[in-house]
C-alpha cells in the first residue's frame, strides 16, 4: 500500500519559514516526479514545485526564490522549505508522486501565514 504523510504545516507569520516533509512508504521517491500543489480555500488546486527523477527542480513563478524542493533518498522524503512566506502562500499543501503508470497523492498539510 503506497502512503504519502505531509508534516510541518502550521501558523506563521509573514516573513516566517516552514518545512514541510513528504514521508513515503510503498514507492521509491527517487522513482517518481515529486510535487508539491497548493490549494486554497475557494480556488484550485496550483503546482509549487516539482522534482524530477534526475533531481531537476521546477517552481512556480510565484514561489521561486523563496521555496526549495528537496529529496532524501535514504529517508524515501520529499521537502519543501518555505522562506519569506506571504498571506498567500496559505492553504493545504499536498505531496504527490507521478509516474507513467500510476499517481499518488498525500492528505495533505494546513500551512497558514498570518500576523
Amino acid at each position: 500500500q503506497v502512503r504519502l504523510v505531509e508534516s510541518g504545516g502550521g501558523l506563521v507569520q509573514p516573513g516566517g519559514s516552514l518545512r514541510l516533509s513528504c514521508a513515503a512508504s510503498g514507492i521509491i521517491v527517487s522513482a517518481y516526479a515529486m510535487d508539491w500543489y497548493r490549494q486554497a480555500p475557494g480556488k484550485q488546486r496550483e503546482l509549487v514545485a516539482r522534482i524530477t527523477t534526475f533531481g531537476r527542480t521546477n517552481y512556480a513563478d510565484f514561489v521561486k526564490g523563496r521555496f526549495t524542493i528537496s529529496r532524501d533518498n535514504a529517508k524515501n522524503t520529499v521537502y519543501l522549505q518555505m522562506n519569506s512566506l506571504k498571506t498567500e502562500d496559505t492553504g493545504v499543501y499536498y505531496c504527490n508522486a507521478e509516474s507513467s503508470i500510476a499517481t499518488f497523492r498525500g492528505q495533505g498539510t494546513q500551512v497558514t501565514v498570518s500576523s
